[in-house]
């Protein structure tokens, strides 16, 4: 199942390519890494469900946060994103 949800949320990361914003290229991008980094912790443990992706990867992203590695307009930007991509791959 997580295989799936990953698949679902990088295939609508790379439809942006052709017709995204320079805003939606950069938080795809950026989201890209946190997501697979995610899925590797993830598969090396016991629960593989959509949910716990999210819890995942919204932690890392809240890590990078306090690191100070995005700006609050990117901030905002790239969480709105996580959602939108997490919303469209769950109702799939």
């Amino acid at each position: 199942m997580l295989a799936e949800f990953e698949t679902h949320i990088l295939a609508s990361i790379d439809g942006m390519v052709e017709h995204g914003s320079d805003d939606e290229l950069f938080a795809g991008g950026y989201l890209r890494g946190h997501l697979t980094l995610s899925i590797s912790i993830l598969e090396s443990g016991e629960d593989h469900s959509p949910e716990a992706l999210h819890r995942q990867v919204s932690e890392s992203l809240e890590k990078a946060i306090a690191a100070g590695e995005l700006s609050p307009r990117d901030q905002a930007l790239v969480l709105a994103m996580w959602e939108k991509l997490y919303s469209q791959a769950k109702a799939a």
